[in-house]
């Protein structure tokens, strides 16, 4: 089987699983263990189909991807996010091409402003007892389907190159 049929069947199934912790975000406010440790045990045969060299350049992905994911440790101790929703950004993250990082984390960001800002609408109508409680994992879903589309799916990133 081709290479490139092998990583873009890859990236169909981390779309699938980014999807399948959104709506369990959304749903129950947790992101099982498991899948998070499949989104990021995949991007292992995704990198060597991706043709990824072994050193440095996988060295480096997965450093990249444990830098983001010790800063968002930081806001867990914070108790400003869920456990769940850090270890799945570290896990898209190992996905994410490096010069994608921070523009990945600001549409993350974004995102998740977006959706603290309906969670306060929504509140604001159905007043509850319970604290509020922000389903991250769609932002993060949101963030990475971009940016798996803008590295890898869109067909016009060559325009305005040559």
């Amino acid at each position: 089987m081709d290479h490139k049929m092998i990583s873009l069947g890859l990236m169909g199934v981390l779309a699938a699983l980014m999807i399948a912790a959104a709506i369990s975000d959304l749903r129950t406010r947790t992101i099982s263990n498991g899948l998070n440790a499949v989104m990021a045990l995949l991007a292992i045969p995704f990198w060597v189909a991706s043709g990824l060299p072994v050193w440095p350049d996988m060295a480096i992905q997965a450093g990249a991807a444990f830098g983001v994911f010790l800063a968002f440790v930081g806001l867990f101790a914070l108790g400003a996010m869920g456990g769940g929703d850090v270890k799945m950004i570290g896990a898209v993250m190992l996905w994410i091409p490096l010069p994608l990082f921070l523009p990945t984390l600001m549409v993350m960001a974004i995102a998740g402003g977006i959706l603290s800002a309906v969670m306060l609408v929504h509140i604001k109508l159905r007043p509850s007892d319970k604290p509020v409680e922000v389903p991250y994992g769609v932002a993060i879903a949101a963030a990475g389907l971009w940016a798996l589309h803008q590295h890898y799916l869109n067909q016009f990133q060559s325009i305005g190159t040559s």
